[in-house]
């Protein structure tokens, strides 16, 4: 396909995505303007991220450093500067490269990478602190990531004392076999326990292109689309 015709499917597509999120709020009595679209880009060239950003995209997603730390550099040789939100499993040793392009971390779920993520933004040229949101493992099985539920406020009671970090709220994968509805009012009530923490960690990032509606049923205030937006993804090496 030829750059001005995948353009022109990506401005389709991303009008048609946009139609169907303010179709679910209206559906849930809720502004349109009141939940964000992040177009998770993995697996799409920098090109696509670009062209993005170009038609008015400002929220970009990525699941692997490997692939994001270059595609970020990439739209900035070109001037542009679309928000980064880190969706994906961290690793602690990736920390330091990571904070330099990310501007929202959704996937923290452990003290020590906490930890990390408050060192390397203190250590680092960038000016303004990092958003973070907390994992969590709705079903407790925390190896597709995600802290425990009962671990939540204590996690975000270590990230209000940290000063270069922003706590903003909670972020959660509907659980494989969980009916999606279930699994974000659940998630809604971890919003709830974070929020005592602190009032202002009122964002809930959930829904995927399968489960966004009933993730804007019940609340969520970002969903993280991709094949909506970009296709089908190719299967990755």
């Amino acid at each position: 396909m030829t750059a001005p015709a995948r353009r022109i499917q990506l401005q389709e597509n991303l009008n048609r995505t946009r139609d169907a999120i303010a179709a679910a709020c209206a559906d849930a009595g809720r502004d349109p303007g009141s939940v964000r679209l992040i177009v998770v880009t993995k697996t799409f060239p920098a090109a696509d991220a670009a062209a993005l950003v170009e038609l008015g995209q400002a929220d970009l997603g990525e699941n692997r450093h490997q692939e994001a730390a270059p595609k970020a550099a990439a739209l900035a040789e070109l001037g542009l500067e679309p928000v980064w939100h880190f969706v994906g499993q961290l690793q602690r040793n990736k920390v330091p490269s990571a904070v330099e392009y990310a501007d929202w971390v959704h996937s923290v779920d452990r003290p020590k990478l906490a930890a990390a993520l408050e060192h390397a933004r203190k250590m680092s040229l960038r000016v303004g602190n990092l958003n973070v949101l907390l994992q969590v493992s709705l079903d407790g099985d925390t190896s597709r990531g995600g802290a425990p539920i009962a671990e939540l406020e204590p996690l975000a009671e270590q990230i209000a004392g940290y000063h270069c970090l922003d706590l903003k709220g909670v972020m959660a994968v509907a659980p494989l076999g969980w009916e999606p509805a279930k699994a974000f009012a659940l998630l809604r009530e971890c919003s709830e326990a974070v929020r005592r923490v602190d009032p202002a960690a009122t964002e809930i990032s959930a829904g995927m292109s399968g489960d966004f509606r009933e993730a804007v049923a019940c609340g969520a205030t970002m969903v993280r689309l991709g094949r909506n937006v970009l296709g089908e993804r190719e299967a990755m090496a």
